[in-house]
């Protein structure tokens, strides 16, 4: 289905403001001088969840946020959504235990093709060796209540591939992690932050509900649940620089 055609979706109404904050690996970094956004200290982490839960931040599942923003369901105030892409091995380590410890709920996106490899695509030898979760990880937080989505099966650069590639890359994730989960999976990101129409179209006909792009702003912003904007929290991240991001309404830069 293309979106020039008439969307089966109803256009963001006005809702209170909605941060889906995008982590990638959460752990002990030394001052990394490259794909900073990449990368979250666990102790700024820690600070981070701890301000949400004290100043009573509503933090909701990826779910929920498209249900308010997308089919008029109520949303809270202050709502945030907790997203982290690639699967690393360091989010069960690191950011799992800090989540379950506040109940916040969170979607992890998998790398369907690449479950217990590396980080391949990292362009400097030390970032390429860190380990992804294998696909029994990946089971078992999705048993202890982690939401899974695809993160396509070789993080490509989907705007960049043929079409038949970039069809195996979206649906065949889906596939994969849906026989290793035994349900649906039905949320997208696209790697690198990179589509066109072409890629959003192939998306909605693979089945998801929505796409998160690595646009920064507000969700409330997103142009269809296939192009939903989120704000990148950096390893430089101080709470004061977090707290500017959360409260961002910044729009999408044209």
């Amino acid at each position: 289905m293309s979106l020039n055609a008439e969307p089966p979706w109803m256009p963001p109404p006005a809702a209170p403001l909605v941060s889906i904050l995008m982590y990638h690996q959460v752990g002990h970094f030394l001052r990394p001088k490259a794909h900073r956004a990449t990368y979250c200290d666990v102790g700024r982490f820690r600070l981070q969840m701890a301000w949400l839960r004290a100043w009573r931040y509503n933090v909701i599942s990826l779910g929920d946020a498209y249900a308010g923003l997308f089919h008029s369901a109520p949303l809270p105030p202050r709502a945030v959504v907790l997203t982290f892409d690639d699967g690393c091995e360091n989010f069960r380590e690191h950011a799992w235990p800090i989540l379950k410890k506040y109940s916040f709920p969170a979607t992890l996106f998998v790398i369907a093709g690449m479950m217990g490899g590396t980080t391949t695509w990292m362009d400097t030898e030390a970032a390429r060796e860190t380990p992804l979760l294998d696909a029994d990880a990946v089971r078992e937080l999705h048993r202890e209540g982690v939401h899974i989505g695809a993160h396509t099966l070789t993080h490509a650069r989907l705007a960049r591939c043929s079409p038949e590639v970039a069809h195996k890359e979206i649906e065949g994730s889906k596939v994969q992690l849906e026989e290793l989960l035994g349900e649906s999976v039905l949320d997208f990101c696209y790697p690198y932050g990179s589509y066109d129409m072409q890629v959003v179209d192939m998306v909605i006909s693979a089945g998801y509900r929505l796409g998160l792009t690595c646009i920064r702003a507000a969700a409330n912003h997103a142009q269809s649940p296939y192009e939903l904007p989120r704000k990148a929290i950096s390893h430089g991240d101080t709470l004061p620089g977090f707290l500017w991001k959360l409260h961002a309404k910044n729009k999408p830069k044209s």
